[in-house]
């Protein structure tokens, strides 16, 4: 079975998460700058079989798009220029930072590790990734 790649999108990192083969797990990939997440994709694609990307639809509290929506929205267009046959999904991606820092701040992580930003951004995309599975679940 192939594999479902999340995405938390900021403009100096990426969060990417994916889940196993069998779409049971979601589970913390890299963090990549956004110049170098196609070239990273297109190998990451070379050995693993991708089903369909997701990303986070940042969105303020009221429901609106938030200033970086459309940064998302530019970076799910060029994946899609470039991954053509890989559909795409959108989650609300509210809280998912800061349920990230929750659990950092509960994993019994020393002060220094719990500061590391791309730690944050690739829980947030394997939250984003299992509120999605939730869903989207028989």
């Amino acid at each position: 079975m192939p594999r479902i790649v999340a995405f938390d999108y900021g403009t100096k990192r990426i969060g990417i998460a994916v889940t196993d083969p069998m779409q049971i797990i979601a589970t913390g990939l890299d963090t990549v700058h956004p110049a170098a997440i196609v070239d990273y994709l297109k190998k990451y694609l070379l050995t693993e079989q991708v089903e369909a990307f997701v990303f986070g639809d940042p969105k303020q509290m009221d429901g609106t798009p938030s200033e970086t929506a459309q940064h998302v929205k530019g970076f799910a267009r060029t994946l899609k220029k470039t991954f053509p046959d890989i559909p795409q999904h959108w989650m609300d991606e509210r809280f998912t930072s800061k349920l990230a820092h929750e659990a950092i701040l509960q994993s019994g992580l020393k002060k220094q590790d719990r500061k590391n930003k791309e730690r944050i951004d690739t829980i947030s995309a394997t939250l984003i990734l299992q509120y999605f599975m939730e869903q989207h679940r028989l």
